[in-house]
């Protein structure tokens, strides 16, 4: 039976990604990033020191010049970079990793897959075409045979997409789907920010003939595998935002005094912050479940990975309503670091789908509806 606790290992790896993130990359640096106006939206000095110790798309195998730590390690990183709020393309170098890991020829990762892991290279998974995230619909076309292929459509809701190195891009290919790696400054290609919320490098890209290079054949099941890591990847981040803003609520609610005592006294509230510790601590197994599945390879980790983002973009919305309404009114202002992980905490549920497209989805996975 899967044990759903951190191993040692994990347990370390987690306690020295949090101390360096603490010590890096504080809320505050977020904050100053924002106002910065940078549109990169993320911090290349901080993404070269994660580099340097071995958190940049630490699921790359050791046959292919990586720490081959896997999901589970790829996992913990993106919980605790949650915590500060970490700005930097941590869920994108994954994504791209595994993407070329199981697609690219041998010379594709040997280019793509260190640098990466090094943090030089930035490469954008665009996937998604829909106003919401539904992989079925894909309208991208290539066109052309061997290296001279060219792209035309759009993608939505890519993740790092300004400022990007490259893109890997999916496309129809005849009757089957493929990938493509795409440089961003080719003819043809188009990359808008969009303005989130939460401050994060999202972005439309918009191919018009672009010219791309294929990255191996039939894409199809190697692109649905990556969509569940990346699912998974979420789950731990929301994990990670719920778990700071619980646990920065129940602090607040033992300082802040009401009527001449701490507000943390009151009953009322010890139980609604109680049922929320009982549905944190379930749902942290819920995730590490999912994240080792999708290591061992087992059958059943398509419906761990959306079981996991589906329970967590619910808690971590409740978790998030809860901790805004406890504060009270400094909870809706934004110089207060609570309203930074509510926002947070809705862009990440929408991305790779909310909990209502992974509870349809677990649902005809179960029972092949």
């Amino acid at each position: 039976m899967m044990a759903l606790v951190p191993t040692e290992a994990e347990t370390m790896l987690a306690d020295a990604a949090r101390g360096l993130l603490d010590r890096s990359a504080p809320v505050s640096a977020f904050r100053a990033l924002r106002d910065s106006g940078d549109p990169l939206k993320y911090s290349r000095d901080l993404l070269a020191k994660l580099a340097q110790n071995g958190l940049v798309a630490a699921n790359i195998a050791e046959e292919d010049g990586g720490v081959g730590m896997g999901a589970c390690a790829a996992g913990i990183i993106a919980e605790q970079a949650a915590h500060t709020l970490a700005a930097a393309p941590l869920l994108s170098a994954s994504l791209a990793a595994e993407l070329i890991g199981r697609l690219g020829s041998e010379e594709q990762r040997r280019d793509l897959l260190g640098a990466i892991m090094a943090g030089e290279l930035v490469v954008a998974v665009a996937l998604d075409e829909a106003v919401r995230h539904d992989p079925a619909k894909l309208a991208t076309v290539a066109a052309g045979a061997g290296d001279a292929c060219t792209l035309t459509g759009r993608k939505t809701a890519v993740i790092d997409a300004v400022g990007a190195n490259r893109l890997l891009v999916s496309a129809r290919a005849g009757d089957t789907v493929r990938l493509f790696l795409v440089d961003p400054a080719t003819q043809g290609c188009t990359i808008s920010a969009i303005d989130t919320i939460d401050g994060r490098n999202i972005g439309v890209v918009a191919l018009d003939g672009a010219a791309g290079l294929p990255v191996g054949e039939d894409a199809g099941d190697a692109i649905a595998a990556t969509l569940d890591l990346g699912r998974a990847l979420l789950g731990a981040e929301l994990l990670g935002l719920a778990d700071h803003a619980f646990d920065a609520t129940v602090a607040y609610l033992k300082e802040r005094e009401q009527f001449g005592r701490k507000i943390g006294t009151y009953q009322a509230l010890q139980h609604r912050t109680a049922r929320l510790y009982a549905r944190l601590d379930l749902a942290r197994g819920v995730v590490l479940k999912a994240l080792r599945a999708i290591d061992e390879a087992a059958a059943e980790a398509s419906l761990l990975a959306s079981l996991s983002k589906a329970v967590m973009t619910e808690l971590c919305r409740d978790v998030m309503v809860e901790a805004v309404q406890m504060h009270g009114g400094i909870g809706v202002t934004d110089e207060f670091d609570i309203g930074l992980y509510y926002k947070r905490a809705r862009v990440s549920g929408e991305l790779l789908g909310d909990d209502r497209f992974h509870v349809e989805r677990l649902a005809r996975l179960k029972w092949e509806i």
